[in-house]
């Protein structure tokens, strides 16, 4: 079972989102607004938050935001929009994943339990490893361990799916890695995924790492390799 936030300006979408999170088990509460959603979210903890992006009072992308200043809950947005800059300044400010209405009750469901499998995943390894894992080639310093990335001595931030991805790659360097294989351990997805999602994440991946961009290898028709 999770705890899941709901936010969205629309009662009724809330509503049949709500229905079927509750008949598969897990625990609901709504906001209305992004603003209602950041209160909810300075008191209570979620596994999930499931966050609109044009509501009034506070947009989604505002919310996000200011959550993530003393979370990391994983979020996944819902727009009307389906444009690559609100998806790429999604991914940038650390949601996991970006739906675009309409969209089948059935389908979100299938999201949020591939975001629940996947961050307790990374939560089981991270207990079991106890050792301290850095990758280092050139100029960048990859620390597995503390999730830290330095280029050329400079410590940069990221957006939290994208040191999944990261890492994910360096864990399997040298290793041609099929497109279907990262969307499933790094958003666990099977059947179920978008590829743009991977592609976006690449880009800014590549972006954020700079001159080192070079490392990640695209392999066309199957995926990506790591060079290590």
């Amino acid at each position: 079972m999770a705890k899941i936030l709901i936010c969205d300006d629309e009662k009724g979408l809330r509503a049949v989102l709500k229905r079927y999170a509750i008949f598969e088990g897990h625990e609901v509460r709504e906001a209305s607004d992004g603003m209602e959603a950041v209160e909810i979210c300075k008191n209570e903890m979620f596994d999930i938050i499931i966050m609109d992006i044009m509501m009034p009072e506070l947009d989604g992308f505002s919310a996000v935001k200011k959550i993530r200043e003393t979370s990391d809950t994983p979020v996944l947005m819902l727009s009307a929009r389906g444009e690559e800059y609100d998806k790429i300044l999604g991914f940038e400010i650390g949601i996991d994943d970006y739906v675009v209405k309409p969209f089948s009750s059935k389908e979100i469901m299938m999201r949020i339990n591939a975001i629940l499998r996947r961050t307790r995943k990374s939560t089981e390894i991270d207990n079991k490893d106890s050792t301290h894992t850095v990758f280092q080639k050139e100029g960048l310093v990859v620390d597995l361990t503390a999730y830290k990335v330095l280029i050329d001595g400079i410590l940069i931030n990221m957006a939290p799916k994208e040191y999944d991805l990261l890492f994910f790659l360096i864990r399997n360097k040298n290793i041609a890695v099929p497109r279907e294989k990262i969307l499933e351990e790094v958003w666990g997805f099977d059947y179920f995924g978008d590829d743009r999602t991977l592609d976006t994440h690449i880009k800014l991946l590549r972006k954020s790492l700079g001159p080192y961009a070079k490392f990640i290898v695209t392999l066309r028709g199957l995926g990506y390799r790591f060079e290590g």
